[in-house]
């Protein structure tokens, strides 16, 4: 039986039926999150050796975890965990630094949670369910009456207020947000089958043979990982699913399939809480793999972009280095430096060399007669004199030396560096012989 028989913010509800402005309401100040920012990533390679998927930079200035985050801030939702795992130091020193303005007099705060064997002393968390499991009696602290769980490894803007109104106008036990994918693509997500009313009735995990969406038959809804429950509910299924033998404590393989055919589960569009998508198709981005990293990044240096970076009404918030602005010096014929259809951050100096289609993090200097295109150049890199660089993604703080030709000979490439199915070079430290850099 549900645990929901009413909706107590009804009028909360039907203002949203009135309005499209969005405000602070009193769900997103009830509302606990947490993001799980442990997984490592392993299909970005070598780029996640010593961080967490997470960590990773993105768009010139930000890690993938802050996209997340500014979700949760600017949607009203100040009361944050963020569980860690996977080789944390980074992540966790980028949070301290670039996420400390919340104010806990408030009850604004982002708290992290790294794994710390809370319930068993022989083991760390063993699914994402686990995660928040182990972390039961924190949340209790707060007596939220909602609490959205969220994977902190993806890029895009959503209004989780928007979520929580339909989550409580549907007397839902669990939301789960959803984008709307080809059939033939939807093999790699958790896949949802509605009703006519947008009840999930069926959830599988990467299916062969995904469920359709009514009236659709070439599209499906795919997970985003990105859910809401009503927290007494949710408290009930993680101690329910520790007590299960044989489960994963994973959401996706364990609690969802257990709860669709007994409560209420409904699938909440990303459309209808997508910010700054006017004009395109909602955006969201699984950078998961070199290729998809690259080319979301490569999407940033385009006339107009498909994500907003420049939406003062939804900021992405993070930690800001205090650099010099970015310097282009020498105006020879042979030896010009200029920078064309890119993103150069703060502390770069091209130094009368050529960067096209290319995005460069901070403190980036690229030397006299050297050539960058089509590549994402992340913090602290050193290009030499008459390097060449085509279709590369660097690692922080590799030192490129003077001459050298990468994307030029593919082959040759794989013969040092590791290679894309895509044909994207990925170059780190390790691999030029310069040791581990700062991550």
């Amino acid at each position: 039986m549900s645990l929901s028989t009413s909706c107590p913010h009804q009028p909360y509800c039907e203002m949203r039926d009135q309005t499209d402005m969005r405000f602070i309401s009193q769900l997103t100040r009830n509302t606990f999150a947490i993001i799980l920012a442990g997984g490592r990533g392993t299909r970005l390679k070598q780029l996640t050796d010593f961080r967490s998927k997470p960590a990773v930079p993105f768009a010139g200035k930000f890690r993938i975890l802050d996209f997340t985050l500014s979700n949760c801030v600017n949607s009203g939702i100040r009361k944050i965990g963020v569980a860690t795992q996977y080789k944390a130091h980074s992540l966790i020193r980028h949070i301290q630094r670039g996420w400390s303005f919340l104010d806990g007099r408030f009850d604004e705060f982002i708290q992290l949670l790294p794994a710390q064997q809370q319930i068993d002393e022989n083991q760390w968390y063993q699914g994402t369910a686990d995660a928040v499991f182990q972390n039961l009696n924190f949340l209790r602290r707060y007596q939220p009456e909602h609490v959205l769980i969220v994977a902190g490894d993806h890029i895009y803007k959503m209004d989780y207020g928007r979520m929580l109104a339909s989550h409580v106008k549907q007397r839902a036990d669990m939301s789960v947000a959803c984008i709307d994918v080809p059939l033939d693509e939807a093999r790699e997500f958790g896949v949802m089958g509605i009703d006519g009313e947008g009840r999930v009735i069926d959830f599988v995990e990467k299916p062969q043979n995904p469920p359709a969406i009514p009236g659709q038959p070439e599209r499906a809804l795919a997970s985003m990982g990105v859910y809401i429950f009503n927290a007494r509910f949710l408290f009930e299924q993680l101690e329910r699913d520790a007590l299960t033998k044989g489960s994963s404590r994973d959401f996706g393989k364990d609690i969802i399939p257990y709860i669709v055919p007994r409560y209420r589960v409904f699938a909440h569009r990303f459309a209808d809480s997508c910010v700054g998508s006017d004009h395109h198709q909602p955006y969201w981005r699984d950078v998961g793999t070199i290729d998809a990293y690259w080319e979301a990044n490569m999407e940033m240096t385009k006339v107009t972009p498909e994500l907003n970076l420049y939406d003062k009404d939804w900021p992405i918030w993070t930690y800001q280095e205090q650099l010099p602005p970015a310097k282009f010096v020498f105006d020879d014929e042979d030896r010009r430096g200029v920078a064309i259809d890119s993103l150069i951050s703060g502390g770069c100096i091209i130094s009368g060399a050529k960067v096209r289609r290319s995005l460069l993090f901070s403190s980036v200097h690229v030397h006299s007669w050297a050539s960058v295109e089509d590549s994402v150049i992340l913090p602290g890199v050193d290009v030499a004199r008459h390097a060449v660089l085509k279709r590369c993604v660097i690692d922080k703080r590799c030192r490129i030396p003077e001459g050298m030709q990468i994307g030029v000979d593919i082959e040759a490439d794989r013969q040092r560096f590791h290679v894309s199915s895509g044909g994207i070079v990925l170059i780190t430290p390790e691999m030029l012989g310069q040791g581990a850099a700062e991550h």
